[in-house]
């Protein structure tokens, strides 16, 4: 691999030997072997920017200013103080369908427990630059933000997303321990983090939720499917039902290079939960919510997050707003629909029109019918 910059070496010399850091080596050597360097800086830097485009203008088509700041995406003056026990960092799409996130940060509320909040855009993990094959810019956003994050007692970040926990706990955290000599932080899964805490949860867990609901699986990340049953199975009123479907990779979006297989397997599922009769099919991932959600329209069943069962046992709530609009399926109606918002953050409506259709076609397998 050709790699000039010291960091860049440093950034090729991760000590980990697992078949996806390979596989993630391989597509950057791709990448390099297709593009000159200017290329794959253009291409990381497009990336990101339509990231920033579209999580920034969905978030905003759903929270306002109050709720957006809670999640940590308005800009606040650092101040010194206590740390918290914990920070929970977001990642960036799972801002897209906020109602999880708020959900996750009401469930430590309850918990007892302190966390600051940080993610989106300005706390980027450097994916779209390492899928392009650039590196060095790879390097210098993973190490910026792992130095952000490196702020709590425990010395432990919780992470909401599949995609982020890979990016920094298989590559950056392991390069940034082998040159400075140690970890600014370990990174752990919110499921395993729910799972650790169960004992403490149980007692918080008084609302019955009568349904019968199917579990969507991706077993990338080791324990997290395990972790979601465990928790599901103390809820009262809940019963997992096994489709015996394949459970494959990361999440479904790591998919999109077998586009015909992804959406297979998502119409073996759906087609499995209809004849399984359950009540909900049930994600633990954003963006597979994002994927599936729509299907509600056209199935005898609903699409919901993990995290609703679990609030909903303990008694809180935030509306599922990208459900609700993506199910419009049609640009127009949600601008409307979204007005005040875009007015209240002075969206670009032309920016805003282009978030939206790359919502609507975020979706691999077609809804039945017409919109």
């Amino acid at each position: 691999m050709d790699v000039t910059s010291p960091r860049c070496r440093r950034m090729t010399r991760m000590p980990t030997d697992g078949p996806r850091f390979l596989l993630g080596m391989a597509r950057v050597a791709m990448a390099k072997a297709k593009d000159n360097a200017a290329t794959q800086r253009r291409a990381g830097v497009e990336g990101f920017r339509t990231v920033a485009r579209d999580v920034n203008t969905l978030s905003r088509l759903q929270l306002d200013d109050a709720l957006l700041a809670r999640l940590g995406q308005v800009p606040k003056h650092s101040a010194a103080g206590e740390l918290p026990d914990f920070v929970f960092y977001t990642g960036c799409n799972v801002l897209k369908t906020p109602h999880i996130a708020l959900l996750a940060l009401d469930i430590m509320d309850a918990l007892g427990i302190s966390y600051e909040v940080m993610g989106g855009p300005t706390h980027c993990c450097g994916v779209q630059q390492l899928r392009a094959g650039d590196l060095a810019t790879f390097g210098r956003v993973a190490e910026n933000t792992l130095d952000k994050l490196a702020r709590s007692k425990t010395g432990e970040v919780l992470s909401s997303c599949p995609s982020c926990q890979v990016q920094f706990s298989e590559m950056a955290l392991p390069t940034v321990e082998k040159t400075r000599g140690a970890k600014p932080f370990d990174m752990t899964p919110f499921m395993l983090f729910l799972r650790r805490h169960l004992d403490r949860m149980r007692p918080l867990l008084r609302e019955r939720v009568p349904m019968r609901i199917a579990l969507h699986r991706h077993p990338g990340v080791h324990g997290v499917v395990e972790a979601a049953v465990e928790i599901l199975c103390a809820v009262p009123g809940i019963e997992v039902v096994d489709l015996h479907q394949p459970a494959v990779g990361l999440q479904a979006n790591n998919l999109r290079v077998l586009p015909q297989y992804r959406r297979t397997l998502q119409e073996q599922e759906l087609l499995a939960a209809e004849a399984a009769g359950v009540d909900a099919l049930v994600a633990v991932y954003h963006s597979d919510h994002r994927e599936l959600c729509a299907h509600e329209r056209d199935w005898p069943f609903r699409i919901v997050n993990f995290l609703e069962i679990v609030g909903a046992s303990m008694g809180l709530h935030h509306d599922d707003h990208f459900k609700r609009l993506k199910l419009l399926q049609d640009a127009d109606a949600i601008l409307t629909d979204c007005r005040d918002l875009v007015e209240q953050h002075g969206l670009d409506v032309e920016a805003t029109r282009q978030a939206i259709k790359a919502m609507l076609e975020e979706q691999p397998v077609p809804l039945r019918g017409a919109t």
